[in-house]
């Protein structure tokens, strides 16, 4: 059984169209990776899977229960982490993990184990006396995803989680995440395409209300990564005037100028890689670098979501 599934999902408020016959699956113990541009829907299907919004139409099903007919006890079978998480200031991370433990109907031995267990697990037992309105982002953040993990949910939804940290916090955040594999289902909606391809599992891409792709992260870079090469050149008149003359060969899909650097998208991998070089050395190009680079979610997710936008 899926621990995620979605069935034509439809979500209108007034005129707009959020949601427009929206597919999905994810399966049990996946680290799901859920992209897309603003204004594609992540947010308001977020809301649909955790029981804060209703559907127009279609059906949703999380961790076996049918949102359209017993939502009731879902609060139980998950986790959420927004992207703003809220806390009383005046608590410590102790009081405020065992208040919640008390809503989960949790014993008070019970509480203890588990309020140790998480605190251990977000690296703050050290502060776990300290009053949480002085802590930092990091440290906030850290102790929003143990409060999304009292009740040891069978799926966890994580509103961009790291967006808002300095690398060290996104690090021991994805950390965190990465450790939960296998533990629970994680379906984790950013804007940060490095982070997915760092920790997910499947990733699925949405604009428009409807899913674009879903598929592991290393097929789908297989599939839809373009072939990349980058030339750098410290004398930039030359570099320009040979960026201008590739576009106009037939193998190259696309060529981009950074101050030295030039990026070329390439339509044959083999072709390139025979007359590239040749025509940066013919372009009396003194090259700095010539490298072929590896194709990344980012470049996937942009020649996705523009092919989709086209449309």
């Amino acid at each position: 059984m899926s621990s995620i599934r979605i069935e034509g999902l439809v979500k209108i408020y007034g005129r707009v169209r959020a949601l427009d016959g929206l597919d999905l699956t994810v399966e049990p113990g996946t680290v799901f990776g859920f992209l897309g541009p603003n204004g594609a829907g992540k947010t308001t299907t977020m809301r649909i899977l955790t029981g804060l919004a209703r559907p127009t139409s279609g059906r949703a099903w999380v961790a076996g229960i049918d949102l359209s007919t017993d939502g009731r006890h879902l609060a139980r079978r998950i986790g959420y982490l927004p992207e703003e998480p809220a806390f009383y200031p005046w608590l410590t991370p102790g009081e405020f993990l065992d208040y919640l433990g008390r809503l989960y109907g949790l014993s008070a031995g019970e509480r203890v184990a588990r309020v140790t267990e998480l605190l251990e697990l977000v690296k703050l037992t050290e502060v776990r006396r300290r009053r949480i309105g002085g802590f930092s982002r990091g440290m906030r953040q850290r102790l929003a995803l143990a409060a999304a993990l009292v009740s040891r949910p069978e799926v966890l939804f994580l509103d961009e989680p790291a967006s808002a940290l300095d690398p060290a916090g996104r690090k021991e955040v994805l950390d965190l995440i990465e450790g939960l594999r296998g533990q629970c289902t994680v379906l984790m909606s950013t804007h940060i395409l490095a982070d997915v391809e760092r920790v997910c599992d499947v990733i699925g891409i949405i604009a428009r209300g409807k899913m674009i792709v879903q598929s592991r992260r290393e097929t789908l870079l297989a599939q839809y990564a373009a072939p990349v090469f980058e030339v750098e050149c410290a004398d930039t008149t030359k570099l320009q005037r040979w960026a201008d003359s590739l576009r106009q060969r037939a193998w190259v899909t696309a060529v981009s100028v950074v101050n030295m650097t030039v990026r070329v998208v390439v339509k044959d991998i083999e072709l390139a890689k025979r007359e590239l070089l040749v025509s940066a050395v013919q372009a009396d190009l003194m090259l700095d670098r010539f490298e072929e680079i590896k194709p990344s979610l980012e470049d996937v997710f942009l020649r996705l979501v523009g092919e989709e936008g086209m449309q």
